[in-house]
């Protein structure tokens, strides 16, 4: 993505998309991160022609999943946080610090994909031989700059920083035996990593270097900076794959009421802190979407979001969390299961499925929006939805008709935009508070507003 701000100007155009498709192989799902570099230098290679001036370049991606590397050199394609293997980590981590200690500690909600887990499911002679270990987004940062810094938006969802003060907790780390020399120095968003290296300027064509600059390079964190929040009493949904939901807070909430309801205290630019519980967003809808056109039935969103429109609106809500739903698969199955499990009779159509999920999702980000309030004494008046779930229409009026509330729908690219921002404040180009960043966004990017109906289940 390409931005460019001004006094009155805040743009973000796309000059490369590319598919991130895990890979299976005999040890378990992996993403394809070279792969995903490949397209990444080709992409920057179009940015760099097209924009000559370019001043900067950040890096943002999902969180918790990581590379070892021992001399700069990736020992095997990162684990995708869906494969099965770290529930062996749950069992070692909880077998010493109970997830109640945890979150004390870390202030994380309890998902068994958690980077603590996937390193305790490491075999400790690789863990041994590794010498450094990297985030997905401080992967790229290092392999365009040469050099390895772990951004803290990002390493606060990995359940290895002190919550108290966001410093490495280095006797949790001595404690679950992972060498401490994997985890790299921190940096905060909007400082320099480093300049492009000389051999990726060959490969790129830039003239001049070009600096890297660390973003909330969790896409999460980079999504609530952009944001437009213009009151204290406003949660959020950053809406994709997952569906984040909470509110922003000065301080951890780490009250036992926040653990049992699932919450999380995750880092936020400018120390902010994201109180907000994970959902499992968009990825049921479009897992079902790819199921049905692998068996080759008609498989179009918008005319099935359109269909289940006109389906009755009370049916019966499904757990969008149950871990059933996790993996890639076959989600119409799962759902049948789940209402029968429950004594609910399950959809009959493919409306009626698309239906269920958006019903259910509402719902669920309607609760989690509302709790986040509560626990983080927020009196929430107003949701917003960013990512791509706003652009679901269905999606937004029914979350607005749970909740109650009216849902402020965009922009649709908040994670881009946010890096933007920081990239842009970094520079020089702008300047203020995340108040002020946050008003450019408004000025630009109105929300769409989807009052509620009163057409509650």
């Amino acid at each position: 993505m390409i931005g460019r701000v001004g006094p009155d100007l805040l743009e973000a155009h796309a000059v490369a998309r590319f598919p991130n498709t895990p890979v299976r192989t005999r040890d378990g799902l992996h993403w394809s991160v070279t792969t995903l570099y490949g397209s990444i230098i080709d992409g920057l290679r179009t940015a760099v022609r097209d924009f000559p001036d370019l001043g900067s370049i950040g890096v943002d991606s999902w969180a918790v999943d990581y590379a070892l590397l021992r001399q700069g050199r990736m020992l095997g394609e990162p684990f995708h946080y869906r494969d099965d293997r770290s529930t062996r980590g749950v069992d070692a981590v909880h077998g010493m610090y109970p997830h109640r200690d945890l979150f004390t500690r870390n202030g994380l909600q309890f998902l068994p994909f958690n980077t603590l887990y996937q390193l305790a499911s490491e075999d400790p002679a690789i863990l041994g031989f590794a010498d450094s270990a990297l985030l997905i987004p401080d992967l790229i940062s290092y392999w365009l700059t040469g050099v390895a810094r772990v951004e803290r938006t990002n390493a606060s969802t990995t359940g290895l920083l002190r919550v108290s003060d966001g410093s490495w907790d280095d006797e949790l780390i001595s404690a679950l035996r992972i060498p401490p020399h994997l985890l790299p120095e921190l940096i905060a968003p909007g400082e320099l990593i480093g300049d492009l290296a000389t051999d990726v300027m060959s490969q790129l064509g830039a003239a001049r270097s070009i600096p890297v600059h660390a973003v909330g390079s969790h896409d999460t964190a980079s999504a609530v900076v952009a944001v437009p929040m213009q009151a204290d009493a406003a949660a959020y949904i950053s809406c994709g794959t997952w569906g984040l939901v909470g509110v922003e807070v000065e301080r951890p909430v780490l009250t036992d009421e926040a653990r049992e309801a699932g919450f999380t205290n995750e880092g936020g630019v400018d120390g902010r802190i994201r109180l907000l519980h994970n959902v499992m967003g968009l990825w049921i809808l479009t897992e079902t979407i790819r199921g049905w056109e692998r068996s080759g039935l008609p498989a179009d969103l918008g005319t099935l979001l359109s269909a289940a429109a006109a389906e009755p609106g009370d049916r019966p809500v499904f757990d969008v969390n149950d871990p059933a739903f996790l993996a890639p698969g076959d989600m119409p199955t799962r759902i049948d299961a789940w209402y029968s499990t429950h004594g609910i009779p399950a959809p009959s159509s493919q409306a009626g499925y698309v239906r269920c999920i958006v019903e259910s999702l509402a719902q669920a980000f309607a609760d989690a929006a509302l709790t986040a309030g509560r626990l983080g004494g927020v009196p929430v008046q107003t949701i917003h939805i960013v990512g791509g779930g706003a652009l679901n229409e269905l999606l937004c009026q029914r979350t607005a008709d749970r909740a109650g509330l009216p849902v402020l729908a965009g922009p649709v690219e908040a994670t881009a935009l946010g890096n933007i921002l920081v990239q842009a404040r970094a520079i020089g180009l702008i300047d203020g508070s995340l108040e002020d960043l946050r008003y450019r966004v408004v000025r630009t990017h109105p929300p769409r507003r989807f009052a509620p109906s009163g057409r509650t289940p």
